[in-house]
């Protein structure tokens, strides 16, 4: 089983059978499905592709059937058979009608690498400070393309509706998504914690929502990792072989100011440890609260990913 991306739910990720997140371009995502003779999409696009990375859509000889109760998903998919259903009914007839496999299952999916705490932080190290201190019930709404990779290889969520991500790369969404989803968990008395990552460079698309999010006194965590730079653009820029593109460097940015004049507080995190008593306070304050996070500045290569990005 092979796990893709979500909007609102997805397969909980300590699941032994969750083997991680599809590629999101076509030739990648052809080459992971290789060797599978049947690839069953339940509630799911087929499929969302970014960026361009040409290839065959289904390796050949594979099967690809698709479960859907949205009739333009099913006009969208460029491959497969599709049905038109509710997933849970649909899910529920077809463990009535599968016969239990005889081979074993497929290994579990192996936890990522040890890494080193140094300053500037690296997203890896990062992501697996948040993960340390993650809220058990705990949202995450992300949009930070160039560290996608490394959030999702670091940070395991488990429970519905815990995920909310842009749609193909669209950027200006993850801001006021979680504004909007911090609102609807308070107003429904819900109250689960709400925590946005959103790059520096995604984060001036929609930047006055943190308006409203002030002015509601939402409480809402916003992790910014900086790296001073459109790293996402860069790494595109080296795939295409257009090397020297203008504008795509960020500095004299102060999140810090930017996040405080909306009325938001904000601080600046420097180390895994900090991250977990400033997380720990800002999930506890009554109003929204903007983390100011220096990382490396690497550049994502995307011949080397098998994972979002």
């Amino acid at each position: 089983m092979v796990g893709t991306r979500a909007r609102a739910g997805h397969l909980p990720e300590d699941h032994p059978h969750f083997q991680g997140v599809l590629p999101f371009a076509i030739g990648p995502l052809a080459e992971q499905l290789r060797g599978h003779d049947t690839v069953l999409v339940v509630g799911a696009p087929v499929f969302r592709y970014y960026p361009h990375v040409p290839g065959d859509t289904l390796p050949d000889g594979t099967r690809l059937l698709h479960v859907t109760d949205d009739p333009d998903e099913a006009a969208r998919a460029p491959v497969g058979d599709s049905l038109l259903g509710d997933a849970g009914l649909t899910l529920t007839a077809l463990t009535e009608l599968v016969p239990a496999a005889d081979r074993p299952p497929p290994p579990a999916r192996a936890q990522p690498a040890p890494v080193e705490d140094s300053v500037p932080l690296s997203a890896d190290a990062l992501f697996a400070a948040l993960a340390r201190h993650w809220p058990e019930d705990g949202v995450l709404v992300q949009e930070s393309p160039s560290n996608l990779s490394a959030l999702r290889r670091r940070l395991r969520l488990t429970r519905p509706g815990s995920y909310f991500t842009m749609a193909s790369g669209g950027l200006g969404y993850g801001l006021p998504a979680a504004v909007g989803i911090a609102l609807a968990q308070r107003d429904t008395g819900r109250h689960r914690p709400v925590v946005a990552v959103i790059g520096d460079g995604s984060f001036h698309y929609s930047v006055q929502a943190l308006w409203t999010a002030a002015q509601l006194r939402l409480p809402l965590v916003i992790m910014v990792p900086v790296n001073q730079q459109y790293a996402i653009l860069k790494a595109f820029a080296e795939l295409k072989q257009t090397p020297g593109v203008p504008g795509l460097d960020l500095p004299g940015l102060d999140i810090g100011a930017v996040a405080r004049g909306y009325g938001c507080a904000s601080t600046v995190v420097e180390t895994p440890d900090q991250l977990g008593t400033t997380l720990d306070t800002a999930l506890r304050a009554d109003g929204p609260t903007v983390l100011a996070i220096p990382i490396h500045p690497a550049i994502p290569r995307f011949c080397e990913r098998r994972g979002p990005y």
